[in-house]
């Protein structure tokens, strides 16, 4: 079932229990069971590791990038965290008030910001220097 493809274990219970009875973690499993039942081209995930603990994101990160791969399919990760884009992209689009202001590989946008709001998020994201290898 794709609730056991995301790693649900005892899915008959867990499909019977209400959304407060189940953890973040589970929820966010839940979610992308839902998104995955039609075999979508494109999975847009809009902050999906907001508010769960490290080790549950980092499950959940896995969990997508699995299911990308399996069904093939264009992931729109959509998030605040510059560590997760430079793990999860490879191109970035950065917004400031609802606008694009630039657009780049993850590579060169970590490397060589053209914006300099996209030089300010980056400078405002300590531990990031070293993230992302060369290309």
């Amino acid at each position: 079932t794709l609730m056991e493809r995301v790693q649900i274990h005892n899915p008959v219970q867990r499909y019977q229990s209400y959304p407060h009875e189940l953890s973040g973690g589970m929820l966010q499993r839940m979610m992308i069971a839902i998104a995955i039942a039609c075999q979508p081209k494109l999975l847009i995930a809009d902050e999906a590791t907001t508010a769960l603990d490290t080790s549950v994101q980092r499950q959940v990160l896995e969990l997508i990038a699995d299911i990308q791969e399996e069904y093939k399919m264009s992931l729109l990760f959509i998030t605040h965290n510059l560590g997760l884009v430079a793990e999860m992209a490879d191109r970035v689009v950065v917004m400031k008030a609802g606008k694009i202001i630039e657009t780049a590989s993850v590579y060169d946008l970590f490397k060589r910001p053209e914006h300099t709001y996209t030089d300010e998020l980056l400078k405002a994201s300590p531990g990031l220097e070293d993230t992302l290898e060369t290309p």
